[in-house]
């Protein structure tokens, strides 16, 4: 096999160390050499290991994705006279019953020295702060959820149904009933008073919803949870300023993402944080797409597909895709909503939802290729784009329910 990186490093990170094997390939019919150290995590330690690789004329340094313990090592490694690989775990298994710190890090080498690698996608500086944010913001707004739903769960067991009558217990109307349940307001009636605007319609169902056993102990815990909850509320606006001012150099992509349906600017920040917003680094739309995991498998063997169920992905972009795809098969008179019908119908919605997704990633790739808003094909694009099939279908659905069909074409059609 061809030698690629003649002086190649591999690195198996741990928390505390990392051990570093460097493979020099033999000249002739002499054999590869491997001398394998072990080096600290601390900053000072990388810089050493930085000039120890500098001074072995390595090339190519390659290392495993474990955990955040990579992050102290490449960061520092990549500003280095050599290429710097950061690869899936996955694609560089070692053979089962032969694993150690040190065989991992001469396999990364071995694998390394030979181009039998690729490497994972590593923003630059811009887009990794960027990334840290939205993430951050993800994870704590996940949180306030959760922490809204141990409200909801403290109140059915005090008997009070408010979230079987109102979509959002910590809204304007759910929040002013809280306080006054906190405050010892227990008539069902005034806490019904209490509801504002599109709520008021439903008083007499919020009066029977807040006749229960609220008591002190109730409202103690319910004031924590209020107070958890407000406080998530806060640094979830003190985040989003932040973005606001780190996504500045991104902001023309992200006008760009708005326009297409479903996609609101947070979830536009997440795609440009998890994708860099450069799709020149992927070859193509279908590029993207696989690599966000939106694409169906591939797993044949002797002829026989076994399962063809999309790969796992970057979490943080599927889940905002997924959020995307929902709004945007909600929406009316739009081609996703009408792909998102036809699909569903046929396959189920969790296909559906995922063919949304694929068509966005898509749009998006085209989008930030071309700097063109999005333009919509309209939901009447599948019966434009086959006319004839569309036709025969209506014809079929029509003598199944016991019609006999002429077709008479229009005047203005003909």
């Amino acid at each position: 096999m061809d030698v690629v990186h003649p002086r190649c490093c591999g690195i198996d990170v741990s928390k505390r160390d990392a051990k570093v094997c460097v493979r020099v390939a033999g000249t002739g019919r002499a054999k590869a050499s491997s001398t394998v150290t072990t080096w600290g995590s601390m900053t000072n330690q990388v810089l050493a290991l930085m000039d120890h690789l500098i001074c072995e004329q390595v090339t190519l340094v390659v290392m495993e994705a474990t955990s955040d313990y990579w992050k102290p090592f490449y960061y520092l490694l990549e500003d280095g006279p050599f290429e710097v690989m950061l690869v899936n775990a996955r694609h560089v298994k070692n053979l089962p019953g032969r694993k150690t710190d040190v065989s991992d890090a001469a396999w990364l080498a071995e694998l390394g020295a030979h181009g039998l690698v690729r490497g994972s996608f590593v923003p630059p500086e811009p887009v990794r702060q960027l990334r840290d944010l939205t993430r951050t913001r993800t994870t704590i707004t996940r949180q306030r959820g959760q922490e809204i739903q141990r409200l909801e769960k403290l109140l059915e067991d005090a008997g009070i149904k408010l979230s079987s009558v109102a979509t959002d217990i910590c809204g304007v109307s759910g929040r002013a009933m809280l306080e006054a349940l906190i405050a010892g307001e227990r008539d069902p009636a005034r806490l019904a008073e209490l509801a504002k605007r599109r709520m008021r319609s439903k008083i007499p169902a919020l009066t029977e919803a807040l006749t229960g056993r609220f008591g002190e102990h109730h409202g103690f815990l319910a004031r924590l949870h209020l107070e958890l909850i407000d406080g998530h509320t806060k640094v979830i606006d003190e985040l989003t300023a932040r973005i606001e001012v780190v996504i500045e150099p991104f902001r023309g992509a992200r006008e760009l993402m708005v326009t297409i349906p479903g996609i609101s600017t947070g979830v536009a920040d997440v795609i440009i944080a998890e994708t860099g917003a450069d799709m020149t680094r992927f070859p193509s739309a279908g590029h993207l797409a696989s690599w966000a995991g939106t694409c169906p498998g591939n797993n044949e063997s002797a002829g026989r597909v076994k399962s063809t169920r999309t790969r796992p992905g970057n979490p943080y972009l599927k889940g905002a895709l997924g959020v995307a795809a929902l709004a945007a098969a909600r929406t009316k008179g739009t081609y996703l909503s009408t792909k998102y019908r036809r699909i569903a119908t046929r396959r189920g919605p969790v296909r559906a939802i995922v063919a949304v997704e694929h068509a966005m990633l898509i749009a998006i790739w085209n989008m930030l290729n071309t700097g063109e808003l999005y333009c919509d094909p309209g939901d009447d694009f599948y019966t434009r784009l086959n006319p004839d099939k569309a036709k025969q279908r209506a014809i079929d659905q029509l003598r199944q329910m016991g019609y006999a069909v002429t077709l008479n074409p229009l005047a203005d059609a003909a």
